[in-house]
């Protein structure tokens, strides 16, 4: 499994990344060996996912939630449950 995740950091703002295995990914976030960005944003929370088999369906998905704006991001997050 490939998945598309959105980590809200403590300083509130969001991080979207890709990866194979999402357990392994927040764990490495919130020991600060995870991207530049949330090292210095620590703890972060894992607040949507998403799965594809395929890495580049995953991938492209990744790009276009990167492309929303915050409230587009925010709005994702809500309604992922619905």
């Amino acid at each position: 499994m490939h998945f598309v995740y959105i980590v809200k950091c403590c300083d509130e703002t969001y991080y979207t990344g890709y990866t194979n295995n999402i357990e392994k990914r927040l764990k490495a976030h919130n020991e600060g060996k995870g991207a530049k960005y949330t090292r210095a944003r620590l703890p972060v929370t894992l607040v949507y996912q998403e799965e594809y088999e395929d890495k580049r369906e995953a991938l492209k998905r990744e790009y276009a939630i990167k492309q929303l704006t915050r409230k587009g991001k925010e709005i994702l997050i809500k309604t992922k449950d619905k």
